[in-house]
């Protein structure tokens, strides 16, 4: 039985009488012309992605980096911990991106020292995510065959749309997960798609590959969980009388696929780290969404331009008056792009900018977007297609614009980079813990996490609660003070540094016992360029009881003589690369 006989109330034959079958059945499809259209259409689109993250150079964000050091203790077999030796917690919230990056460690590609001349912490996990930008190009293809006679069109036009957004790029290269969930998001997608066209819905092999690939996206990022919703919704939608019993069966099967895998590491959450939700989602204190986040889709028309977004729902809405096997195959890929929407309206604003939670709103609404646009113009007459295409050129160069703006002023201002850490903060730790003779267990309370866990040789307090349950639990209450009393009274780092404005955040400026306990060693204030400021406006501090006066000398003389030069760097070479990263690095005195 045909995927239309069950979900369409004509069969195609009725439905499209002057449309030819889907692609793939003419020979130059099966010829060499068409599988080198496809190559083709797929490195393009990858080359130009890559072209675009070039431009951000060696630049990763330092959060990025927090997985790094994980997925370095993973592999060498030290469990999931920040530092060999620390207590278990999940100061990460994207396992399946750390053990990717924990395997390539295992292999030799990752945190072992340079590829191609190229510290290996930032080529390996920039080639990962080019690869999996590719894979997304892949997918696009193979399910925009089900749909067009022409799916190499498709797909590039896709990955020049994907390469054209400095969101989709910045945060794909930045170290972090979103390359993996982008290609987990869209093999959904084309799984469901292909498997309408193809009248296999209900079939078990795509009920448990819809589950296992949700509970991936759920394990990349925490929201991911809201795709093991897409094919329940999808059956829902395509739901038959006669075809009730199976539809529930395959739904129950691809709920299966998703919560036993899921099941399994929540329970090994509990037991290993003592939570229920990641160590990261209690200390950034996401919230129920409000009636003013419904808003929030507006900040992604706006960010890649409201015409152009126009342009392709009046092709997606000529698209879906027409019954087809076209308007089956988009109305199943509505779904899980309606989700991505959904989620990206539930999660919280955040600080690093650029739309970061945006990825697979990009990546389907790229693949969507072709789809429509490239049958549309097919389908219009010629009087159409020209009015189109005006509308199109009309649309991209004031989208363009808009984006070449936004690609620039964050390519100037990146946020918090993780070599920028590394060399500001993980050195100097490390040259004053030499000088104070501290040893490896002694601590630094600190609020840049990543390049400092991966460089620092004594271990990390984390004010920032990513890697600290107790700290944690205080930002989730905005216990400030309670914070405080946790750091002076139990924690007691020997070292402590803040960047920005985190002292007063925290409210460590107000606390007498700031003052009390702990001796300046360096600071470098605010000058009011917001730039500088992120990567400068900087100080450290030590203990007083660890020090007399000759030796808080000499640790100023040594933060004097070793951070100006760093601090100078950093005005104006944010994209910078640095040595690859490992415990003990510093600056000679």
């Amino acid at each position: 039985m045909s995927v239309a006989e069950t979900t369409e109330t004509r069969p195609p034959s009725e439905a499209e009488p002057d449309r030819p079958g889907p692609a793939g059945t003419t020979a130059a499809r099966h010829g060499w012309r068409g599988k080198l259209a496809a190559v083709a259409a797929v490195l393009g689109g990858t080359a130009l992605i890559a072209a675009h993250a070039s431009l951000y150079g060696h630049w990763l964000i330092d959060d990025a980096a927090i997985t790094f050091a994980y997925s370095r203790n993973v592999a060498d077999g030290f469990g999931p911990v920040l530092q060999p030796g620390a207590s278990p917690v999940e100061g990460y919230s994207n396992p399946t991106w750390m053990i990717l990056l924990a395997l390539g460690k295992l292999v030799g590609l990752f945190d072992h020292g340079t590829l191609f001349g190229v510290n290996d912490q930032i080529l390996f996990p920039k080639g990962l995510a080019l690869a999996c930008c590719a894979g997304v190009l892949v997918l696009f293809y193979f399910g925009a065959k089900t749909l067009s006679r022409r799916p190499a069109l498709i797909t590039f036009v896709a990955g020049a749309s994907l390469a054209a957004i400095p969101s989709f790029v910045i945060w794909c290269f930045s170290g972090l997960e979103n390359s993996f969930y982008a290609l987990t998001v869209a093999a959904l997608a084309v799984l469901i798609l292909r498997a309408v066209q193809s009248g296999r819905l209900l079939g078990n092999q795509v009920a448990l590959g819809t589950g296992l690939i949700a509970m991936l996206a759920a394990l990349t990022r925490p929201d991911g969980i809201i795709y093991a919703g897409a094919y329940p919704i999808v059956v829902a939608l395509f739901l038959k009388r006669e075809l009730l019993g199976r539809s529930i069966r395959a739904v129950v099967v691809s709920v299966a696929g998703f919560a036993v895998p899921y099941g399994a590491y929540v329970i090994f959450r509990w037991f290993e780290f003592g939570r229920l939700v990641p160590n990261t989602a209690v200390a950034k204190g996401q919230e129920p969404p409000t009636l003013d986040d419904l808003a929030r889709p507006g900040e992604i028309v706006s960010y890649v331009g409201w015409l152009v977004v126009a342009v392709a729902v009046a092709c997606l809405v000529m698209l879906l008056v027409r019954p087809s096997r076209l308007r089956t195959g988009l109305i199943a890929l509505l779904v899980p792009f309606g989700l991505t929407v959904v989620a990206y309206i539930v999660l919280e604003f955040d600080w690093m900018g650029q739309l970061r939670f945006a990825t697979p709103v990009w990546t389907l609404g790229a693949f969507g977007g072709a789809i429509v646009v490239v049958e549309a113009l097919a389908m219009a007459r010629l009087r159409g297609r020209i009015v189109l295409a005006c509308l199109l050129v009309v649309a991209l160069v004031s989208s363009v614009s808009g984006l070449y703006d936004q690609g620039k002023s964050y390519r100037a201002n990146v946020k918090t980079a993780m070599c920028i850490v590394a060399e500001r903060d993980a050195q100097a730790i490390n040259g004053f813990a030499d000088i104070l003779k501290l040893p490896d267990t002694a601590q630094v309370g600190l609020i840049d996490l990543g390049g400092t866990s991966l460089g620092s040789r004594i271990r990390v307090l984390d004010l920032a609660g990513l890697g600290d349950k107790p700290i944690a639990d205080y930002l989730h209450r905005a216990d400030m003070q309670g914070l405080r009393d946790y750091v002076f009274t139990q924690a007691k780092p020997e070292l402590i540094t803040f960047i920005g404005s985190w002292i007063t955040t925290l409210q460590f400026n107000q606390d007498p016992r700031f003052e009390r306990d702990y001796a300046t060693i360096f600071l470098n204030p605010r000058i009011g360029d917001m730039t500088v400021d992120s990567r400068n406006w900087v100080s450290y501090h030590v203990r007083r009881d660890l020090v007399d006066d000759a030796k808080l000398a000499q640790l100023q003389a040594y933060a004097q003589k070793t951070l100006p030069p760093i601090l100078e760097l950093n005005k104006t070479a944010g994209l910078r690369g640095c040595a690859n990263i490992q415990p003990g690095m510093k600056v000679a005195a």
